[in-house]
Protein backbone atom coordinates (compact mmCIF):
# COMPACT_ATOMS: atom_id res chain seq x y z
CA UNK A 1 0.00 0.00 0.00
CA UNK A 2 1.53 3.33 -1.03
CA UNK A 3 1.80 6.48 1.02
CA UNK A 4 -0.73 8.10 -1.31
CA UNK A 5 -3.28 5.41 -0.44
CA UNK A 6 -2.72 5.68 3.33
CA UNK A 7 -2.21 9.41 3.52
CA UNK A 8 0.87 8.82 5.65
CA UNK A 9 4.04 10.54 4.40
CA UNK A 10 6.87 8.14 3.67
CA UNK A 11 9.56 10.75 4.39
CA UNK A 12 10.01 13.81 6.53
CA UNK A 13 7.65 16.71 5.81
CA UNK A 14 8.52 18.77 2.74
CA UNK A 15 10.14 22.08 3.60
CA UNK A 16 11.35 20.88 7.01
CA UNK A 17 14.70 22.41 8.01
CA UNK A 18 17.70 20.11 7.65
CA UNK A 19 18.49 18.04 10.73
CA UNK A 20 21.41 19.40 12.75
CA UNK A 21 23.51 17.22 15.02
CA UNK A 22 25.91 18.17 17.82
CA UNK A 23 28.65 15.54 17.76
CA UNK A 24 31.69 17.70 18.49
CA UNK A 25 32.35 21.31 19.42
CA UNK A 26 33.36 22.22 15.87
CA UNK A 27 29.84 21.48 14.61
CA UNK A 28 28.67 25.03 15.47
CA UNK A 29 29.96 28.41 14.38
CA UNK A 30 31.30 31.13 16.65
CA UNK A 31 28.14 33.14 16.09
CA UNK A 32 25.96 30.18 17.04
CA UNK A 33 27.88 29.82 20.30
CA UNK A 34 27.28 33.47 21.12
CA UNK A 35 23.56 32.85 20.66
CA UNK A 36 23.64 29.68 22.79
CA UNK A 37 25.42 31.46 25.65
CA UNK A 38 22.85 34.25 25.65
CA UNK A 39 19.98 31.80 25.41
CA UNK A 40 21.36 29.62 28.21
CA UNK A 41 21.59 32.70 30.46
CA UNK A 42 17.97 33.58 29.60
CA UNK A 43 16.77 30.03 30.33
CA UNK A 44 18.78 29.83 33.56
CA UNK A 45 17.29 33.10 34.77
CA UNK A 46 13.81 31.68 34.17
CA UNK A 47 14.74 28.61 36.22
CA UNK A 48 16.19 30.64 39.08
CA UNK A 49 13.16 32.92 39.28
CA UNK A 50 10.65 30.04 39.12
CA UNK A 51 9.25 31.16 35.78
CA UNK A 52 8.05 28.30 33.62
CA UNK A 53 9.84 27.97 30.28
CA UNK A 54 8.34 25.11 28.28
CA UNK A 55 9.16 25.45 24.63
CA UNK A 56 9.54 21.70 24.11
CA UNK A 57 6.05 20.53 25.10
CA UNK A 58 5.18 17.16 23.50
CA UNK A 59 8.80 16.61 22.42
CA UNK A 60 10.55 13.41 23.50
CA UNK A 61 14.24 12.96 24.25
CA UNK A 62 15.78 9.50 23.94
CA UNK A 63 18.86 9.06 26.13
CA UNK A 64 21.13 6.15 25.23
CA UNK A 65 23.88 5.14 27.65
CA UNK A 66 26.74 2.75 27.00
CA UNK A 67 28.82 4.55 29.66
CA UNK A 68 27.55 5.15 33.18
CA UNK A 69 26.61 8.68 34.13
CA UNK A 70 25.39 10.92 36.94
CA UNK A 71 25.61 14.50 35.68
CA UNK A 72 24.78 13.70 32.05
CA UNK A 73 21.64 11.76 32.91
CA UNK A 74 20.34 14.15 35.56
CA UNK A 75 21.08 17.30 33.56
CA UNK A 76 19.46 16.08 30.34
CA UNK A 77 16.51 14.37 32.01
CA UNK A 78 15.67 17.19 34.43
CA UNK A 79 16.25 19.76 31.71
CA UNK A 80 13.89 18.09 29.22
CA UNK A 81 11.14 17.77 31.81
CA UNK A 82 11.56 21.42 32.77
CA UNK A 83 11.19 22.37 29.11
CA UNK A 84 7.85 20.53 29.01
CA UNK A 85 9.03 17.42 27.20
CA UNK A 86 9.40 13.78 28.15
CA UNK A 87 12.31 11.35 28.31
CA UNK A 88 12.98 7.75 27.32
CA UNK A 89 16.04 6.24 29.04
CA UNK A 90 17.84 3.37 27.31
CA UNK A 91 20.96 1.35 28.11
CA UNK A 92 22.61 -1.42 26.15
CA UNK A 93 21.34 -3.84 28.78
CA UNK A 94 17.65 -3.10 28.31
CA UNK A 95 17.43 -2.54 24.56
CA UNK A 96 18.43 -4.19 21.29
CA UNK A 97 21.51 -1.97 21.27
CA UNK A 98 23.14 -4.56 23.50
CA UNK A 99 21.97 -7.50 21.39
CA UNK A 100 23.92 -6.89 18.20
CA UNK A 101 21.25 -4.92 16.35
CA UNK A 102 23.07 -2.75 13.82
CA UNK A 103 23.47 0.85 14.97
CA UNK A 104 21.97 1.99 11.69
CA UNK A 105 18.76 0.02 12.35
CA UNK A 106 18.48 1.35 15.90
CA UNK A 107 18.89 4.90 14.62
CA UNK A 108 16.16 4.47 12.03
CA UNK A 109 13.70 3.10 14.60
CA UNK A 110 14.44 5.37 17.56
CA UNK A 111 14.45 8.51 15.44
CA UNK A 112 10.94 7.70 14.13
CA UNK A 113 9.56 7.55 17.68
CA UNK A 114 11.36 10.42 19.40
CA UNK A 115 12.28 14.02 18.56
CA UNK A 116 15.90 14.22 19.69
CA UNK A 117 18.54 11.72 20.84
CA UNK A 118 21.43 12.01 23.30
CA UNK A 119 24.08 9.27 23.24
CA UNK A 120 26.88 8.59 25.73
CA UNK A 121 29.13 5.92 24.30
CA UNK A 122 32.70 4.86 23.57
CA UNK A 123 33.92 5.36 20.00
CA UNK A 124 33.02 8.58 18.18
CA UNK A 125 32.42 6.43 15.10
CA UNK A 126 29.37 4.89 16.80
CA UNK A 127 27.58 8.17 17.34
CA UNK A 128 28.49 9.33 13.85
CA UNK A 129 26.98 6.16 12.36
CA UNK A 130 23.84 6.66 14.43
CA UNK A 131 23.53 10.31 13.38
CA UNK A 132 24.00 9.43 9.71
CA UNK A 133 20.81 7.33 9.85
CA UNK A 134 18.77 9.47 12.26
CA UNK A 135 15.81 11.60 11.18
CA UNK A 136 16.18 13.76 14.32
CA UNK A 137 19.03 15.69 15.99
CA UNK A 138 21.66 13.66 17.82
CA UNK A 139 23.72 15.08 20.71
CA UNK A 140 27.06 13.75 21.92
CA UNK A 141 26.73 13.19 25.68
CA UNK A 142 30.35 11.92 25.75
CA UNK A 143 32.58 9.72 23.62
CA UNK A 144 36.19 8.65 23.98
CA UNK A 145 37.16 11.45 21.62
CA UNK A 146 34.94 14.41 22.57
CA UNK A 147 32.78 15.88 25.34
CA UNK A 148 31.24 19.01 23.77
CA UNK A 149 28.35 19.51 26.21
CA UNK A 150 30.80 19.70 29.13
CA UNK A 151 32.98 22.32 27.46
CA UNK A 152 29.83 24.24 26.53
CA UNK A 153 28.96 24.35 30.24
CA UNK A 154 32.54 25.23 31.22
CA UNK A 155 32.68 28.21 28.88
CA UNK A 156 29.23 29.39 29.98
CA UNK A 157 30.42 29.18 33.59
CA UNK A 158 33.52 31.22 32.82
CA UNK A 159 31.44 33.90 31.10
CA UNK A 160 29.07 34.03 34.10
CA UNK A 161 31.95 34.68 36.50
CA UNK A 162 34.47 36.64 34.43
CA UNK A 163 32.87 37.82 31.19
CA UNK A 164 33.93 37.01 27.60
CA UNK A 165 36.48 34.23 27.21
CA UNK A 166 37.97 35.50 23.94
CA UNK A 167 41.61 36.45 24.43
CA UNK A 168 41.83 34.73 27.82
CA UNK A 169 44.27 31.96 28.75
CA UNK A 170 42.92 28.51 29.63
CA UNK A 171 45.23 25.81 30.97
CA UNK A 172 44.51 22.10 30.68
CA UNK A 173 46.50 19.98 33.15
CA UNK A 174 46.44 16.19 32.85
CA UNK A 175 45.44 13.62 30.27
CA UNK A 176 45.19 14.44 26.56
CA UNK A 177 41.68 12.97 26.55
CA UNK A 178 38.24 13.84 25.17
CA UNK A 179 38.08 16.97 27.31
CA UNK A 180 41.44 18.20 26.05
CA UNK A 181 40.43 17.49 22.45
CA UNK A 182 37.27 19.52 22.89
CA UNK A 183 39.10 22.41 24.54
CA UNK A 184 41.32 22.58 21.44
CA UNK A 185 38.28 22.91 19.21
CA UNK A 186 36.72 25.49 21.52
CA UNK A 187 39.88 27.62 21.52
CA UNK A 188 39.90 27.62 17.73
CA UNK A 189 36.20 28.54 17.60
CA UNK A 190 36.05 31.17 20.34
CA UNK A 191 39.44 32.83 20.16
CA UNK A 192 41.05 32.11 23.52
CA UNK A 193 44.55 30.81 24.20
CA UNK A 194 44.90 27.22 25.33
CA UNK A 195 47.91 25.74 27.11
CA UNK A 196 48.08 21.98 27.47
CA UNK A 197 50.36 20.17 29.90
CA UNK A 198 50.36 16.38 29.87
CA UNK A 199 52.86 13.69 30.90
CA UNK A 200 54.97 12.20 28.15
CA UNK A 201 53.00 9.55 26.30
CA UNK A 202 49.62 11.10 27.13
CA UNK A 203 49.64 14.05 24.74
CA UNK A 204 46.67 15.29 22.76
CA UNK A 205 46.25 13.53 19.41
CA UNK A 206 46.04 16.47 17.03
CA UNK A 207 44.65 14.26 14.27
CA UNK A 208 41.57 13.75 16.44
CA UNK A 209 41.25 17.30 17.72
CA UNK A 210 41.63 19.08 14.36
CA UNK A 211 38.23 20.39 13.36
CA UNK A 212 36.43 19.31 10.20
CA UNK A 213 36.23 22.98 9.18
CA UNK A 214 40.00 23.08 8.98
CA UNK A 215 40.45 25.70 11.71
CA UNK A 216 43.52 23.81 12.86
CA UNK A 217 45.11 23.66 16.28
CA UNK A 218 47.36 26.71 16.18
CA UNK A 219 45.61 28.40 19.09
CA UNK A 220 47.34 26.31 21.74
CA UNK A 221 50.78 25.57 23.15
CA UNK A 222 52.09 22.52 24.96
CA UNK A 223 54.10 22.57 28.19
CA UNK A 224 56.08 19.79 29.83
CA UNK A 225 55.91 21.61 33.19
CA UNK A 226 52.34 22.13 34.47
CA UNK A 227 53.47 24.89 36.86
CA UNK A 228 54.93 26.85 33.95
CA UNK A 229 51.72 26.32 31.99
CA UNK A 230 49.64 27.82 34.81
CA UNK A 231 51.63 31.06 35.00
CA UNK A 232 49.28 33.99 34.38
CA UNK A 233 46.31 31.79 33.50
CA UNK A 234 42.68 32.93 33.69
CA UNK A 235 41.31 29.40 34.05
CA UNK A 236 42.92 26.15 35.19
CA UNK A 237 41.03 22.94 34.51
CA UNK A 238 41.63 19.20 34.76
CA UNK A 239 40.00 15.78 34.77
CA UNK A 240 40.56 12.35 36.31
CA UNK A 241 43.79 10.61 35.39
CA UNK A 242 41.98 7.45 34.27
CA UNK A 243 38.85 7.86 32.15
CA UNK A 244 36.18 5.18 31.76
CA UNK A 245 37.43 2.37 29.55
CA UNK A 246 41.07 2.78 30.60
CA UNK A 247 40.87 1.26 34.08
CA UNK A 248 43.52 -1.37 33.26
CA UNK A 249 46.04 1.47 32.98
CA UNK A 250 45.21 2.92 36.39
CA UNK A 251 48.44 1.98 38.21
CA UNK A 252 50.66 3.14 35.36
CA UNK A 253 48.75 6.39 35.06
CA UNK A 254 49.07 7.17 38.77
CA UNK A 255 52.84 7.00 38.45
CA UNK A 256 52.98 8.96 35.20
CA UNK A 257 50.64 11.73 36.38
CA UNK A 258 52.07 12.24 39.88
CA UNK A 259 53.39 15.73 39.03
CA UNK A 260 50.15 16.74 37.28
CA UNK A 261 48.03 17.25 40.40
CA UNK A 262 46.56 20.76 40.43
CA UNK A 263 47.63 22.21 43.77
CA UNK A 264 47.74 25.59 45.51
CA UNK A 265 51.15 26.34 44.00
CA UNK A 266 49.77 26.04 40.47
CA UNK A 267 46.77 28.20 41.31
CA UNK A 268 49.07 30.78 42.91
CA UNK A 269 51.02 30.92 39.65
CA UNK A 270 47.82 31.77 37.78
CA UNK A 271 46.19 35.20 37.94
CA UNK A 272 44.80 36.20 41.36
CA UNK A 273 41.24 35.97 40.02
CA UNK A 274 41.81 32.73 38.08
CA UNK A 275 39.09 30.09 38.25
CA UNK A 276 39.45 26.34 38.75
CA UNK A 277 37.19 23.83 36.98
CA UNK A 278 36.78 20.07 36.95
CA UNK A 279 34.12 18.15 35.03
CA UNK A 280 33.65 15.68 37.94
CA UNK A 281 33.72 13.16 39.48
CA UNK A 282 36.94 14.24 41.19
CA UNK A 283 39.54 12.32 43.17
CA UNK A 284 40.98 14.65 45.78
CA UNK A 285 44.67 14.01 46.27
CA UNK A 286 45.09 12.70 42.72
CA UNK A 287 44.37 15.11 39.86
CA UNK A 288 43.50 17.95 42.27
CA UNK A 289 44.21 18.81 45.88
CA UNK A 290 41.25 19.25 48.22
CA UNK A 291 42.19 22.84 49.08
CA UNK A 292 41.87 23.74 45.38
CA UNK A 293 38.61 22.04 44.42
CA UNK A 294 37.01 23.09 47.72
CA UNK A 295 38.69 26.49 47.76
CA UNK A 296 37.51 29.99 46.80
CA UNK A 297 38.73 29.83 43.19
CA UNK A 298 36.76 26.67 42.43
CA UNK A 299 33.49 26.95 40.49
CA UNK A 300 32.92 23.24 39.99
CA UNK A 301 29.40 23.23 41.44
CA UNK A 302 28.24 26.09 39.21
CA UNK A 303 29.93 24.25 36.36
CA UNK A 304 28.02 21.04 37.11
CA UNK A 305 24.65 22.82 37.35
CA UNK A 306 25.28 24.70 34.13
CA UNK A 307 25.32 21.45 32.19
CA UNK A 308 21.55 21.49 32.53
CA UNK A 309 21.07 25.08 31.44
CA UNK A 310 23.30 24.98 28.35
CA UNK A 311 21.84 21.64 27.29
CA UNK A 312 18.32 23.07 27.54
CA UNK A 313 19.41 25.87 25.21
CA UNK A 314 21.10 23.35 22.93
CA UNK A 315 18.06 21.06 22.66
CA UNK A 316 15.78 24.02 22.03
CA UNK A 317 18.08 25.31 19.29
CA UNK A 318 18.39 21.94 17.55
CA UNK A 319 14.62 21.41 17.61
CA UNK A 320 13.24 24.92 17.11
CA UNK A 321 16.07 27.08 15.81
CA UNK A 322 16.64 30.59 17.12
CA UNK A 323 14.07 31.97 19.51
CA UNK A 324 13.33 35.65 20.13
Amino acid sequence: MSSQQTGIPSTLPKGAPPVRHYLQFADFSTEEYHYLMERAAFIKNKFKTFVRHQTLVDRTLAMIFEKASTRTRVSFEAGMYQMGGSVVHLTTGDSQLGRAEPIEDSAKVISRMTDIVMIRTYEQAKIERFAAHSRVPVINGLTNEFHPCQILADIFTYIEHRGPIAGKTVVWVGDGNNMANTWLQAAASLGFNLRVSTPSGYEVDEKVAVTPRGMGTGSYKTYSDPLEACAGADLVTTDVWTSMGYEAENDARRKAFAAWCVDSQMMAAAKPDALFMHCLPAHRGEEVQADVIDGPQSVVWDEAENRMHVQKALMEYLLLGRQN
